[in-house]
């Protein structure tokens, strides 16, 4: 049985990743955007890369840019699916791999359609277009059960016990993968230069993000380093992704969220100021829109101790074990030698 892994980068990938005990035991391969993340995973797994779509480029004054790059995913993705012939498609979204979802279920694989773990209270676009195809629709807030009252409802966050590792005096910043936030950069290298921020920082910017001088500052990051780099932060200060805060917040890290706004032209919509919230209700995470709020948030999670949480995906796990033996049960009794008349 063969399974296609299809996600756009940053915390969508890491979704999947954490489903592996799902997919590593069967023919396996990854649709994905050409991203740090998705060439790590191109280093273990079978991995195909595909343009960049997001509704979301209209948004912000770039649709040709989306009709064009969408265009190019039709042909891309269909190429992919057609030699592939996967049996399974699992997709946490987004708008990159919708068409990759479309020729799966045309070519007749059971489509397995989750969303991101990113929404908390509203369903996303990819979800909107996507469930229609989805043999499986699973939600991991139980606010959407209300958009999809068909779908399964598994919520992952959980918070961990115990103490976290001994930690440097560093703060890491870290814009994810996909754009460049100037915005983040700019506020933490402006509390650095005023004093507020007396840890050592190291940044990560984005492809041609701003480069603020006199700071330790890189464009991309290996999936491996950032771990590394996790592991020693005393405070992380990330964009509003869940992949960066969940993967930070596994390491013990203080973290404080930045999110990308939609009308400062940083995303294609607001849904990081939600993702943000639901972590700072559930007191996981601090948040700050600008310097004076930043610099109050590195006095409150230094005056505090650190929160670990990870999420837990041990029931999406063992429903999709239970599809994935269903889909193979169909597949011997399809194969199986018909007896002679």
């Amino acid at each position: 049985m063969k399974i296609c892994l299809a996600a756009s980068g940053g915390g969508h990938v890491r979704q999947l990743l954490d489903l592996a005990p799902v997919w590593s035991a069967y023919d396996h391969f990854f649709v994905t955007e050409d991203t740090a993340l998705g060439q790590s995973l191109a280093g273990e797994h079978r991995t195909y890369f595909i343009p960049h779509v997001a509704v979301g480029q209209a948004r912000l004054g770039a649709p040709v840019r989306m009709v064009t790059g969408a265009i190019r995913s039709v042909f891309r993705s269909a190429g992919i699916i057609w030699k592939e012939r996967p049996d399974v498609i699992i997709s946490t979204g987004a708008g990159a791999v919708f068409f990759a979802v479309v020729w799966a279920r045309l070519m007749g694989a059971r489509t397995v359609v989750i969303e991101s773990f990113a929404r908390f209270d509203r369903p996303s676009i990819f979800s909107r277009v996507a469930s229609p195809l989805a043999h499986d629709l699973i939600v991991q807030s139980k606010a959407l059960a209300a958009y999809y009252p068909k779908a399964k409802v598994f919520d992952p966050l959980r918070p961990l016990a115990g103490d976290p590792p001994p930690k440097k005096p560093l703060l890491f910043a870290t814009v994810g993968a996909t754009l460049p936030f100037d915005r983040l950069v700019d506020t933490v290298a402006e509390l650095k230069s005023r004093g507020d921020i007396p840890e050592d920082v190291i940044i990560q910017t984005g492809l041609r993000g701003h480069a603020p001088a006199g700071l330790e500052v890189v464009e991309t990051l290996p999936f491996d380093r950032i771990q590394d780099l996790l592991r020693d932060a005393s405070i992380v200060i990330c964009h509003g992704g869940t992949g960066s805060l969940i993967t930070a917040l596994r390491q013990g890290c203080r973290v404080i969220a930045m999110p990308r706004l939609m009308e400062k032209g940083e995303h294609y919509d607001n849904h990081q100021a939600e993702i943000t919230s639901a972590f700072a209700a559930r007191g996981l995470i601090a948040v700050a829109n600008t310097p004076d709020e930043l610099a109050q948030a590195l006095k409150d999670v230094r005056a505090r101790p650190p929160v670990l949480a990870t999420t837990d995906p041990a029931e999406l796990i063992a429903y999709l074990h239970d599809v994935m033996s269903q889909v193979g049960q169909r597949r011997q009794m399809r194969n199986a030698p018909r007896p002679a008349l």
